[in-house]
């Protein structure tokens, strides 16, 4: 929902709060100032945020972050980059739990975040993850993700020490009345322990530049309710590679995904054939994806994905603890899976 520039008039004789977010900020600029309403800037502003809402679609992977003898791979990582967007990727997704962000310093999220985006170039959109169970932290992360141009944050709730739904909602307003830039919320109780309403997604839904949600719930209930509450402008993006067709024939945008890391042409192709309503051929390419779907939890994400893709000659499968790389059983799954999936090297 957006403010009207016209409004700005009567403002100051309403009782009406000003807006969350950083159209906020421009009104308060305005009033203390008792200057005209800057209605070319909202305008832009709009254009802006609808430009960046319509740009997250489709296949975009959460992207894996290679590392090598303890150090974050950079020139890898630059490969990897250029890959999915050559095999078709839509977006990209760095610094989230499949990148290992927990087990990286301050200093390395921030460059990864720089690398993706300098290696982007702007040919797909960056959503920076910048989440954070500190809202000050998170903060901060978002203010360096907008910093060095990336399009989008992906910000996941308070883990571990659980927040009520008003704690979740000030969390978030904080986020977006500090950073200027569109923000998507990340729902995934089962990491973080706690959900995000309906209800206070419908709140957060108010403020203009918290734009949608990741939802790694896999309740197919959630996009329809959503879409019901918050409106149809409401970005719905599914976090789950699995439950992925269901939620886009309840209306999905696009999904953030595991599996994309190492099959970002097929992902791609059933990513565009739901947005098309072409769900057989999405059928299809979902039944042959499936194996693969699997293998990349037979064990703790990110080292099934790592191994794939080590596999294809993108990365060592080099891990952080407490993570640990592949067992032996389970690689034998992930080859498995990859040749069913036809996407072994030769």
């Amino acid at each position: 929902m957006y403010w009207r520039p016209e409004r700005l008039a009567t403002q100051e004789r309403s009782n009406t709060p000003l807006p969350h977010g950083f159209i906020g900020t421009v009104f308060r600029a305005v009033l203390e100032a008792g200057a005209a309403a800057p209605v070319g800037c909202l305008l832009s502003t709009e254009r802006t945020m609808s430009t960046t809402r319509e740009r997250i679609r489709g296949s975009m992977p959460a992207l894996i972050t290679p590392m090598k003898n303890g150090k974050i791979d950079e020139a890898a990582f630059r490969k990897l980059v250029s890959w999915q967007i050559a095999e078709g990727s839509h977006g990209l997704v760095p610094c989230g739990t499949t990148g290992e962000s927990p087990t990286l310093s301050h200093e390395e999220h921030k460059r990864v975040v720089e690398l993706c985006v300098e290696e982007a170039n702007g040919r797909v959109p960056v959503i920076a993850g910048a989440g954070s169970n500190s809202t000050d932290e998170a903060v901060a992360l978002t203010r360096h993700a907008k910093a060095v141009g990336a399009d989008a944050v992906l910000s996941v709730t308070g883990y571990y020490n659980k927040p009520t739904q008003e704690g979740i909602y000030r969390h978030y307003a904080k986020i977006a009345e500090s950073v200027d830039i569109p923000i998507l919320l990340y729902n995934i109780p089962a990491r973080a322990v706690i959900d995000i309403s309906v209800e206070t997604m419908a709140r957060l839904s108010k403020i203009a530049n918290v734009i949608g949600v990741k939802d790694a719930t896999a309740n197919m209930a959630r996009p329809s309710r959503e879409r019901a509450a918050c409106g149809k402008q409401w970005r719905l993006i599914s976090g789950e590679d699995i439950t992925a067709l269901g939620y886009m024939a309840h209306g999905g945008h696009g999904c953030i995904s595991v599996t994309a890391n190492v099959a970002p042409r097929l992902c791609a192709d059933f990513q565009e054939a739901c947005l098309q309503g072409a769900f057989e051929t999405a059928l299809g390419l979902q039944d042959r994806l499936t194996p693969l779907h699997d293998a990349m939890f037979v064990e703790a994400s990110p080292a099934p994905v790592k191994f794939a893709a080590s596999l294809l000659g993108l990365c060592t499968d080099e891990v952080r603890l407490p993570l640990v790389s592949a067992s032996e059983s389970a690689r034998a799954l992930i080859r498995g899976a990859m040749q069913t999936t036809g996407i072994a090297p030769n």
